[in-house]
């Protein structure tokens, strides 16, 4: 089964290439051979039915698949050209620049503030006190959060509610001035109205990050993406704008998928 490309996706910059990528997981394939463009000024959406692999696919972008003893990552996968799966890679260095906000909010049992500043900490990013505070402050401003916590900095951030979590989530991944920022189902544990601030969230950072978001939620995707990548049983099967993706697929498995005849 050969994936179908569509031919009228704009030229843009690729941040990150992936070429011929499969996973396994032991002896089982979790992804079967995927190649794909992550463009630089838009937002991907990876859809497709529970264990489709497309989280997993996600998860050999920043090799968080790493920290899974069985698993084994073939083909190549690239960042501005530079193959992130090489020996001497600095993984840690490589998850600064390809950032992940998970599923569920997951905030560090520290202050809020500690949340921001732990990455520009560890990474030395912040040359003093006053640099520090500037870059929790502007983190939290681009996550829409600062106005909300500002007087509370010292708080910790697991008191916070689920959505405000998870923008906390998404302050601290840009306060390491990512490139790249891989979203996992961001929204799946959210109340409607932190979804929407989330995907609002999402409008903003476009363009001043490559964004690429796995979602359950096909109206998610078709709200926040421009380029989307449908997924079955571990292979890509279909890539291209969002607008045609859901309006003229051309494969008949993304049109059952997308009508809801399965998923």
């Amino acid at each position: 089964m050969v994936t179908v490309i569509h031919p009228n996706l704009d030229q843009t910059d690729a941040k990150m290439n992936a070429s011929d990528v499969s996973v396994f997981y032991g002896d089982k394939m979790a992804i079967d051979n995927v190649s794909i463009e992550i463009p630089t000024k838009y937002v991907t959406a990876f859809i497709g039915p529970s264990g489709c692999g497309k989280s997993t696919f996600l998860r050999t972008l920043n090799r968080m698949n790493d920290t899974i003893p069985t698993a084994r990552v073939e083909g190549t996968i690239t960042l501005d050209g530079d193959d992130i799966y090489r020996s001497k890679m600095d993984v840690v260095q490589l998850r600064a620049r390809v950032g992940m906000v998970f599923q569920k909010p997951n905030p560090f049992p520290k202050s809020i503030y500690d949340n921001i500043a732990y990455g520009p900490k560890i990474h030395g990013i912040a040359q003093g006190k006053e640099e520090l505070d500037n870059i929790v402050e502007v983190s939290l401003k681009r996550a829409g959060l600062w106005e909300e916590v500002k007087d509370r900095l010292t708080d910790s951030g697991t008191a916070l509610s689920g959505g405000q979590q998870q923008r906390l989530c998404i302050a601290r991944a840009i306060a390491v001035d990512p490139e790249v920022i891989l979203m996992d189902e961001p929204c799946s544990a959210l109340d409607p109205i932190a979804t929407a601030k989330i995907e609002e969230l999402i409008a903003e950072l476009s363009g001043r990050y490559a964004i690429v978001i796995v979602t359950h939620s096909m109206q998610q995707a078709a709200r926040v993406s421009e380029r989307t990548a449908f997924f079955h049983l571990g292979k890509m099967v279909e890539y291209g704008r969002t607008s045609d993706i859901f309006t003229n697929p051309v494969e008949q498995r993304t049109q059952d998928y997308i009508t809801g005849r399965y998923g």
